[in-house]
């Protein structure tokens, strides 16, 4: 039976389609019951979401997903039950969004210099709510032609040795883990399954979250095989993490499983809100 439990989305504040009061209506109504509102980087559709889901009778629990660069590589780090007023998280965010900024503007110069012009002012016109990201540049190079779909656009543009790739620095993983805790939340290591770390990397980078307190790992999630997900299953015992779950939901066509389809934690796994009073009422 599908999960009511979703500890993965995404809004208008960054790179989802609906905004935050849609988002949780569109939970409300494929059956979730405790709802994680994770942008990038970004708080600010907590509080619509809150007043959304408290008509629903929804749990919604404050989340964001953090850039990280690790030993060279782009991981996302999402907090849960965070405080988003915490000061260092809230200024570590804004560094954050700041560099975006950058990068965006970076993106469009490296995609004009490919012949492909006014992609910048096309982005924006997705990023309605101010964060640019890749998911933006990506909606705009289908809009014009240049791909059919957004996995179209991430295997022609946008990727490393791709136009429109625009080398950046996230923040360091130790930052994005004592962010989190400083606030009172959870991390977790979101989509491993996407990481092309590598058996080695990725054991080190398990170890290393855990080491710098990380709390938990996502198992089951949109862009997971089923393999995928016995198998961080297994990491997650083996580390002593706590499995997540979360959709990643970015808004209708966005995601390959949609909220409320998502299948349970395998067996052997200690969810991450097993203390959690409201989760723990829904099993």
């Amino acid at each position: 039976m599908p999960s009511p439990i979703d500890l993965h989305s995404h809004s208008t504040v960054s790179d989802g389609t609906l905004t935050p009061s849609e988002l949780v209506e569109h939970a409300a109504a494929r059956g979730v019951r405790v709802l994680a509102l994770t942008d990038h980087d970004d708080v600010a559709g907590l509080e619509e979401a809150a007043s959304t889901a408290a008509r629903h009778g929804i749990t919604l629990v404050n989340g964001v997903e953090i850039s990280v660069t690790w030993h060279g590589r782009t991981v996302h780090v999402v907090g849960l039950k965070i405080s988003p007023t915490h000061a260092p998280l809230a200024q570590g965010l804004a560094a954050i969004r700041q560099g975006r900024q950058l990068r965006a503007e970076g993106m469009a110069d490296s995609l004009a210099n490919a012949g492909i012009h006014g992609s910048l002012q096309g982005a924006r016109v997705y990023a309605t709510r101010g964060i640019i990201g890749r998911m933006h540049f990506a909606r705009f190079l289908v809009e014009q032609g240049h791909a059919k779909d957004a996995a179209a656009v991430f295997k022609k543009y946008l990727v490393k040795g791709k136009p429109g790739y625009q080398e950046h620095c996230w923040a360091a993983l130790e930052d994005a883990v004592s962010w989190i805790t400083g606030s009172g939340g959870i991390a977790v290591l979101a989509h491993p399954g996407r990481y092309d770390l590598g058996r080695v990397n990725m054991l080190t980078l398990l170890a290393e979250f855990r080491e710098l307190g990380g709390t938990g790992v996502e198992v089951v999630t949109s862009s997971h095989t089923p393999e995928q997900s016995l198998h961080f299953a297994r990491l997650s015992h083996q580390f002593g993490l706590l499995a997540s779950s979360g959709s990643d939901y970015h808004g209708p066509g966005q995601t390959y499983i949609d909220m409320g389809r998502l299948p349970d934690l395998p067996a052997n796994c200690t969810p991450v809100w097993q203390s959690w009073p409201e989760a723990m009422a829904l099993q």
